[in-house]
């Protein structure tokens, strides 16, 4: 892991996400809009609709934005209907990409999305391929130069699962993904904001990638997210630049 910087890691996909504003807010309304059908339209009971609702505030979504969404969802108004789909693969060095779709258009999606790994010389993979290698979890990401004693004490009151070091000395909290709004909420209370948290699937182990390598496992990755039907990507990946 010589001369690879998470932190420069975390701080460079922040930057790539708040660039890409505009296609974020279609992104969360759609994800507002599908919580919303499958959950219910009530924040305080629907723990998928409060974490949608809270990255919309995030990202400065107008409400009136969001309200639309939810009445969608929760069939108040006539919207588009769509599809959870999940498609699995690798990337260079046998690196595991999961894409996390919503779509109108199964046919037009599972095209996209096995064009956008062939064309870098990724490969598509079946369902389960590389699934069994993430878990589902609810994380938060603290820089160094946190009071470990009291973070550590404030997130098992919070119910989290775990707290972790990294090499570089910063901090990584874990809970059950159902448990992520209250932990956040305790968290916060207690004086401790994430550089960044989210409910997301966390690699068992990482491969660190180098030079060609890593050049082209970033284009597969860049031509997945751009997809308008993909919500998020994960992989196993550290791209070392």
């Amino acid at each position: 892991m010589a001369g690879h910087s998470k932190w420069a890691n975390i701080k460079h996909k922040k930057a790539a996400t708040d660039a890409k504003r505009g296609k974020i807010w279609t992104r969360l309304i759609k994800e507002i809009t599908v919580a919303a059908r499958m959950g219910g339209s009530d924040i305080a009971s629907n723990p998928r609709l409060r974490l949608a609702v809270e990255k919309a505030a995030d990202a400065n979504m107008p409400k009136d934005n969001v309200t639309r969404a939810i009445q969608r969802g929760a069939g108040e108004l006539e919207g588009v209907n769509y599809e959870e789909i999940r498609y699995e693969g690798y990337g260079l060095a046998g690196a595991a990409i999961i894409v996390e779709c919503l779509t109108d258009n199964r046919v037009r999606t599972v095209a996209e999305v096995r064009h956008a790994f062939s064309k870098h010389g990724g490969n598509m993979g079946t369902e389960g391929s590389v699934a069994f290698m993430f878990k589902h979890v609810g994380q938060f990401q603290f820089a160094p130069g946190v009071d470990e004693d009291k973070l550590v004490e404030a997130a098992l009151e919070a119910g989290a699962d775990d707290v972790v070091q990294d090499e570089e000395g910063g901090f990584e909290v874990l809970c059950d993904p159902f448990s992520y709004a209250g932990v956040k909420e305790a968290l916060e209370k207690a004086g401790f904001k994430a550089e960044v948290s989210d409910v997301l699937m966390k690699p068992d182990n990482e491969i660190v990638l180098t030079g060609d390598d890593a050049i082209k496992m970033q284009k597969i990755l860049d031509a997945l997210e751009n997809l308008d039907d993909v919500q998020d990507v994960y992989t196993n990946a550290i791209i070392e630049e």
